[in-house]
């Protein structure tokens, strides 16, 4: 398994940038990579939300595993390709003097073998350049007003 973690600093407090994350359906609002998101399960928000996300040509659905308001998000992605058996993503708040540090920590599993561990650092820089953009597009959502 490995780990990468982007962060960068919202000029908003932490429950203002939890605001638009608790939102969990609508990320396709504010990231620029996520085409169209909606919510397939009835419950909006907590551990067992899910909703699918389309990037690309890739339908991605995406299950809440923690849910901590104000604090914490983290989900699971599906719909990967099977050389991948698991990733998740979690996003972190901090409050800081000039506003919320958020951090998102992708954790990528394909296996202990050395090539499956190639195919985890190849998938990880994608993750990288999603995480990235993902972040910039909450913050450009965020500070558009300032």
């Amino acid at each position: 398994m490995i780990e990468i973690t982007e962060k960068t600093v919202i000029a908003r407090s932490p429950e203002t940038v939890w605001a638009v994350l608790a939102d969990f359906g609508e990320i396709s609002r504010w990231a620029p990579n996520v085409d169209h998101s909606c919510l397939t399960s009835a419950q909006s928000q907590g551990a067992g939300s899910v909703r699918r996300v389309q990037v690309d040509r890739n339908a991605l659905l995406e299950h809440v595993t923690e849910w901590e308001p104000g604090c914490q998000l983290c989900y699971s992605i599906e719909g990967l390709p099977p050389v991948i058996r698991s990733v998740t993503n979690t996003w972190k708040l901090d409050g800081t003097d000039g506003g919320t540090t958020v951090t998102i920590t992708s954790r990528i599993d394909t296996g202990p073998r050395p090539p499956q561990q190639v195919v985890a650092r190849v998938f990880g820089r994608v993750l990288v350049k999603a995480s990235r953009r993902m972040l910039e597009g909450l913050k450009t959502h965020l500070e558009e007003d300032t």
